[in-house]
């Protein structure tokens, strides 16, 4: 008899305007991770444009930060949208970059992550301390403005935040979500760098897909991304929401988390993208999982090269862990993808039992059309 849980997950996406998320019920959503639309990125103009024609009138005027905010306000109907649909002490990740931009002979700066936090804080979120993940380039003209001259060049922009808000309340957890919570926990030497402030490692997306439609309208952010936030700030079997569901990298990071996901998306032509990163989806979740385990066992290879002392034993994988917390430490992954009906989707997923998962070290490239 298995001493862990295992079910299957549901995965809907509405291709409708995500200012109206009447769809969801109450209080049902456990974490939100999302990318929206960059306001003042000029890929961005014709959308924001279409929501609001004033928008492109001012950009045309060359009155850039009065388009800023009415971009913002846009965004806003989403957010306002957050408090209906999250549980108490539910968590909202956005990932968000600031814009740079020279509207008429003025070049500046458009603070979006600012302008966001701001809205947050004032409307009862709580703000918890954001991460820093760098997308460094090393193209020749990435430095603006007059070149060796002071005082008229301008520092490169090569970050983007992953801004964090929690809704006031604590979580209550059932008895059956206590056992969850225990089987997700991650290791000791990820919650090292998964909570640091900065993100080094992560590489940036490039904005582009297999899908000519939609080429120039995709602002996918990494895969690895949203799989960290996603078991981060959730358990196994929680509800997980993208209100700008793009090409669906944030359903497919829940997908292999065990988590259910909800997204929203204005535009159908991203759901070819999306149905055909389910194809052979059940390989790379297996393989996903098995390169996270493998780095596991290469970091505690090398602790006890270096005789350091580790006490604990995964219960379920009879690998060696830091600490007691990583002791009930489960990783599903995913055996099969239902379509029941037009966009929703079930995953069911394998039940493994001891070593069966861990494969010889190797590595694998995390190449999905989303990324």
């Amino acid at each position: 008899m298995s001493h862990y849980f295992t079910m299957d997950t549901s995965h809907k996406i509405f291709f409708k305007n995500s200012s109206n998320l009447s769809d969801i019920p109450p209080q049902s959503i456990n974490l939100i991770v999302t990318s929206p639309p960059y306001p003042m990125i000029k890929m961005w103009d014709d959308l924001f444009s279409e929501l609001n024609p004033e928008i492109s009138i001012y950009l045309d005027k060359e009155e850039g930060n009065t388009a800023f905010h009415l971009m913002h306000l846009e965004l806003e109907k989403v957010w306002s949208q957050f408090n209906d649909v999250l549980c108490n002490g539910g968590v909202v990740c956005i990932n968000i970059g600031d814009a740079t931009r020279k509207i008429g002979q003025s070049f500046q700066l458009f603070p979006n992550h600012s302008y966001i936090i701001n809205y947050f804080e004032k409307n009862g979120f709580e703000v918890l301390p954001p991460i820093i993940w760098r997308k460094q380039t090393n193209k020749p003209n990435k430095f603006m403005g007059s070149g060796m001259y002071p005082p008229n060049a301008y520092v490169t922009l090569e970050h983007e935040y992953i801004l964090i808000f929690r809704k006031k309340g604590n979580r209550i957890y059932s008895n059956d979500e206590k056992i969850k919570r225990k089987q997700s926990a991650y290791f000791w030497e990820e919650r090292n760098i998964w909570f640091s402030d900065i993100w080094f490692d992560l590489k940036g997306t490039p904005q582009k897909t297999n899908f000519s439609k939609i080429r120039d309208r995709s602002g996918a952010f990494p895969f690895e991304l949203a799989y960290r936030l996603i078991n981060m700030y959730s358990i196994q079997g929680d509800w997980v929401l993208d209100p700008f569901f793009g090409t669906g990298t944030t359903s497919l990071a829940a997908m292999i988390s065990m988590r259910n996901s909800i997204g929203y998306e204005i535009d159908k032509d991203f759901k070819n993208a999306f149905e055909s990163n389910l194809e052979n989806f059940q390989a790379y979740s297996k393989l996903y999982v098995n390169e996270r385990i493998n780095k596991h066992r290469v970091f505690i290879s090398q602790r006890e090269k270096n005789n350091k002392t580790i006490n604990y034993t995964s219960k379920y994988y009879k690998f060696k862990i830091i600490t007691r917390q990583e002791t009930d430490i489960f990783f599903p992954t995913v055996n099969y993808i239902h379509k029941i009906r037009e966009n929703e989707y079930i995953v069911e997923y394998d039940e493994i039992q001891n070593n069966s998962l861990i494969l010889p070290s190797f590595s694998i490239q995390k190449s999905l059309n989303s990324n």
